[in-house]
């Protein structure tokens, strides 16, 4: 995500390198090749050319301001200002007041939309304690039903629909009826998509809106689309005045146009982003940390709340008296590993921490990395977890042949396994009483 951008932002800023301060020269080679990047991002040239001249003004302004401070960083520095205001400032809440507060969502088909329905049914049951409804109002598109029962079901939330019933609008308000009878908080009204913008869809989504009156609509757009997302935002916009918008496959090769053009376009916060097709993978969007993410600097904030979602106090004091008295094991590592998997997309997470996006820029990292560990553990007896040190050349062989691993590969997990093992007790006698780190895990 953005990683083109970020590149060619960086580069942008090295042309101040060795510059004892900024001028006008300089600030017009940085400004050009800011403005080059963001077209190259997929934003609209006047959208770039807006942003960069407030960036000029800026950077003239206080040329003459913090002597101390270098070219480089303070361009960075007011680049970053600005892509936050330019993003929306400040992350956007989501309205859910009301008995049942009612989200409609809307979008085109194959943006994601069904998917980010039950997605946001997760986060506003687990993360705001709200008993939620999903109403299924697409009545075109083959087995959209099914698609929202099944999300419905893994997010542990009921599904509304009507067999046989093809008015959208009826089922819309027959679910919030339904809703309010039974005492549900939110009910979310997820709505048939078009592969484009047309009269008959428009009209429709205009007239569910209208009748079921939400507390939030929502406008659900496909971020890989770039510049065709933010007209087609523009257009939903027009018609049906919704109140945010939520970016879908962030995740992808996306060059970053739609996020950083939206608010602009259509005055719309940016309220959601939702990287890949686990459950769990949505995300508040926060302007803040996104430019921080663009411009190379992580963001450390994100990935502290990621790893507290999964922090059980009670688990990590156990963990702690088992790693002092070196006896961490093959059970207590597999535990370890679940918990990062639940905090998302394995390259999204380290790209949250800072300098780690340029070091990772080139591998290829996905959400399997842990598989080729986990069947080396899950071919191991669990007598072999609870006690690693018993593991001799013949269980190495039936552990090599159950996991489909080569004997040295099995070899040098054990090795680096004991030697992580053995780092993390040294750490926590030297830590005495204090909090334990995340380990290092084994590389194969």
């Amino acid at each position: 995500m953005f990683d083109s951008l970020s590149e060619r932002l960086e580069g942008a800023f090295k042309t101040l390198k060795g510059e004892g301060k900024l001028t006008e020269i300089n600030v017009a080679t940085s400004i050009k090749e800011i403005r080059r990047a963001l077209v190259g991002a997929d934003v609209n040239y006047k959208i770039a050319k807006d942003f960069t001249n407030k960036i000029k003004e800026k950077a003239m302004g206080s040329k003459n301001v913090l002597a101390s401070v270098r070219p480089g960083e303070m361009m960075t520095k007011i680049v970053n200002d600005e892509l936050v205001e330019l993003m929306g400032g400040q992350a956007a809440g989501i309205n859910i007041k009301g008995k049942p507060g009612i989200i409609l969502i809307a979008g085109l088909q194959g943006s994601g939309k069904t998917t980010f329905t039950g997605k946001l049914s997760k986060f506003l049951k687990q993360k705001k304690g709200k008993r939620v409804l999903l109403s299924a109002c697409d009545v075109y598109r083959p087995a959209a039903i099914t698609q929202l029962e099944v999300l419905g079901e893994q997010a542990g939330v009921e599904v509304y629909t009507e067999e046989g019933n093809k008015n959208p609008v009826e089922i819309a308000q027959n679910a919030v009826s339904h809703a309010q009878k039974m005492g549900f908080d939110v009910v979310i009204v997820d709505t048939a998509g078009r592969l484009a913008v047309d009269e008959q869809m428009m009209n429709e989504i205009e007239s569910i809106k209208n009748a079921i009156d939400p507390t939030e609509a929502l406008f659900v757009v496909d971020a890989m689309t770039g510049q065709d997302a933010v007209n087609t935002a523009k257009a939903f916009n027009e018609r049906i005045n919704y109140d945010g918008v939520v970016l879908t496959k962030m995740d992808g090769d996306t060059r970053g146009g739609a996020a950083l053009s939206i608010k602009y376009t259509v005055g719309k916060p940016i309220k959601f982003v939702s990287n890949g097709e686990k459950m769990d993978a949505l995300d508040v969007f926060h302007p803040d940390r996104m430019a921080q993410r663009i411009l190379g600097m992580g963001d450390i904030v994100s990935f502290v709340e990621k790893a507290q979602e999964q922090f059980d106090e009670k688990e990590a004091k156990r963990l702690e008296k088992k790693i002092k008295k070196n006896k961490f094991d093959f059970n207590d590592f597999m535990t370890q590993m679940g918990h990062i998997r639940k905090m998302g997309n394995i390259k999204n997470l380290i790209n949250m921490i800072p300098g780690m996006s340029k070091m990772t820029k080139n591998l290829d990292i996905d959400d399997n990395a842990f598989n080729k560990i986990e069947a080396i553990i899950q071919s191991m007896t669990p007598q072999e977890r609870r006690e690693p040190g018993i593991i001799n050349g013949s269980r190495k062989k039936r552990i090599a042949k159950g996991s489909g691993n080569q004997l040295e590969e099995i070899n040098q997990f054990m090795r680096q396994f004991e030697q992580m093992r053995k780092m993390m007790h040294q750490m926590s006698k030297m830590q005495g009483k204090g909090g334990m780190s995340m380990p290092n895990f084994p590389k194969l």
